[in-house]
């Protein structure tokens, strides 16, 4: 256990992001190994023995970068470790970021704690990282994934083919979260 509770960046109304610590470590392994949620990233599930994953875990930690951050997702009532939210590819001159998110807990899958972690985040880049883009690729089979990143903000743009696998490209700008969120919005 970590002596000290990670900081936590920004809270919803479900869930909470905050720093990622060695401790989460058991989990993300448990997540990246798994074929079904792998198949979700279009990604082999991963092979790497465990003590290999927390060193590299273990040195992202010690140095994280500007260009891709790793938050927690923990649930608001218990403190549950229940996934992880990030960006990357974060380029400074265009203000933008693509977004990844996996909710690694089946037992909070189609409970809207996906959808509640992805507008914290997108709160989260929009006014403390000031960008002016946010966009992520989601498979075009993933039907549940579109719905729950369009409530929570998210354009769909077009189709894209990418090494081999067909994704759905969706993106997120400031103007589109404060219209969801004004309060006009929310009285219809």
């Amino acid at each position: 256990m970590t002596a000290t509770q990670p900081k936590v960046i920004s809270e919803g109304t479900l869930i909470r992001l905050r720093e990622k610590t060695v401790d989460d470590a058991e989990h993300d392994y448990a997540w990246r190994v798994d074929p079904e949620l792998a198949a979700y990233d279009a990604v082999r599930p991963m092979t790497m023995r465990f003590a290999s994953f927390l060193a590299s875990m273990s040195e992202e930690l010690q140095y994280p970068t500007q260009h891709r951050r790793t938050f927690g997702i923990e649930d608001r009532a218990t403190g549950k470790h229940i996934g992880n939210v990030m960006y990357y590819g974060y380029d400074t001159f265009l203000h933008e970021a693509e977004l990844g998110i996996t909710i690694g807990d089946r037992d909070y899958w189609s409970h809207g704690f996906g959808r509640d972690a992805v507008r914290t985040m997108l709160r989260y880049l929009f006014q403390e990282l000031r960008l002016r883009r946010v966009y992520l690729h989601t498979l075009t089979w993933n039907g549940r994934a579109q719905t729950s990143f369009t409530k929570a903000g998210f354009r769909r743009v077009r189709e894209v083919r990418r090494a081999g696998y067909d994704f759905v490209y969706m993106e997120a700008v400031p103007e589109d979260l404060e219209r969801d969120e004004s309060p006009a919005s929310s009285e219809q």
